[in-house]
């Protein structure tokens, strides 16, 4: 397990989550990030915390020196710890709330039937596996 710092929790079902995470990876050079899928005990538990469905994440968690951030203030978080011109698009963080929350949400309860469900877990490789504070590789079951 890997040692906590900044975290990014996503939904590991939802595809466009899954993207995000996928751009992070390849765009968070100094590995500053860590990664934990909602479904996972780690997020579960985060949910439950700050009292929110652990059933439905409508949002992701972004946790960057200490602070959670939700909704459109962790996309900005995210990118304003990224280096390079990835920063600008934390300004977003800038729009009024009464913008960026319902703009956000919209997208967030639209996101599986706009970008598609995963049938199945992604299975990162050794070295993607080792940036998940939690991860545990699926059982097989034996079954094909």
């Amino acid at each position: 397990m890997r040692q906590a710092g900044d975290l990014i929790v996503f939904d590991g079902e939802c595809v466009l989550c899954s993207h995000f995470f996928r751009f992070m990876l390849r765009h968070d050079t100094a590995q500053r990030f860590s990664f934990a899928t909602a479904q996972s005990e780690l997020g579960q538990r985060l949910y439950r915390d700050l009292g929110l469905s652990t059933d439905d994440y409508e949002t992701k968690l972004v946790i960057v020196n200490g602070q959670t951030f939700q909704r459109l203030d962790g996309f900005a978080a995210a990118m304003r710890a990224l280096p390079g011109a990835w920063r600008i698009l934390g300004l977003c963080r800038l729009l009024p709330g009464f913008v960026k929350d319902p703009l956000y949400l919209s997208i967030a309860r639209n996101r599986y039937r706009i970008f598609g469900r995963a049938k199945t877990c992604m299975v990162p490789d050794p070295e993607v596996q080792a940036r998940f504070l939690d991860w545990k590789p699926a059982k097989d079951t034996g079954a094909r």
